[in-house]
């Protein structure tokens, strides 16, 4: 897909505007969604999904007007509003059932084909991968989240976190996803593991 054509899934806007409503009240909510362009969206929230550039702007508006370290807090946490979103309305049941009771690096390998299949409704243009080796790892190259951006840690927390959401729920409640490289801080891809 073209980064002018690529669309992306309202979770990335709508949980965004949840989080921040939860966690730093409406008008910092207003501040970042006026900042990206996007006030209409807290009018008429998104339905369907959204051309990427509008979570780009988004994204990068968090971060603006946000300190680093509360932009992170914020978007993990509509990560996790993601993860138990696509739990209750996109993953079959006989998943939800099933995976848990694999054995954890099956149920991860299934669960990543899972996610590489529909890697279009939340990486846009860029590009999801499955790493080789023995380790969980993934990726996603020119990705929404750290397009553009300059930073010395990586940003992509809100990918983290509903990926993290989705591996304890389905593979093992204990697992941890972490961005190990980032774009943003001069890495060719981004890289995640689960652990």
């Amino acid at each position: 897909m073209s980064g002018a054509t690529a669309r992306i899934g309202p979770n990335a806007v709508t949980r965004l505007a949840e989080s921040l409503d939860a966690l730093r009240g409406h008008a910092d909510t207003l501040a970042v969604f006026r900042r990206a362009g996007l006030l209409e969206r807290l009018e008429s929230p998104p339905e369907r999904m959204v051309d990427e550039g509008e979570v780009v702007a988004l994204h990068a508006a968090l971060r603006g007007v946000m300190p680093a370290g509360q932009a992170a807090v914020i978007a993990a946490d509509a990560g996790r509003r993601t993860a138990d979103y696509l739990l209750a309305h996109r993953i079959p049941p006989v998943m939800r059932q099933v995976l848990p009771r694999l054995p954890a690096r099956w149920a991860a390998r299934i669960l990543l084909m899972a996610i590489g299949r529909h890697a279009w409704t939340f990486a846009g243009s860029g590009r999801f991968a499955v790493l080789p080796g023995r380790a969980v790892r993934f990726s996603i190259a020119g990705g929404p989240l750290a397009r553009g951006v300059h930073a010395q840690a990586p940003v992509c927390d809100y990918y983290a976190a509903t990926f993290a959401g989705l591996f304890r729920a389905l593979v093992h409640p204990a697992t941890q996803v972490v961005e190990t490289e980032c774009e943003a801080c001069g890495a060719p891809v981004c890289i995640f593991e689960a652990r």
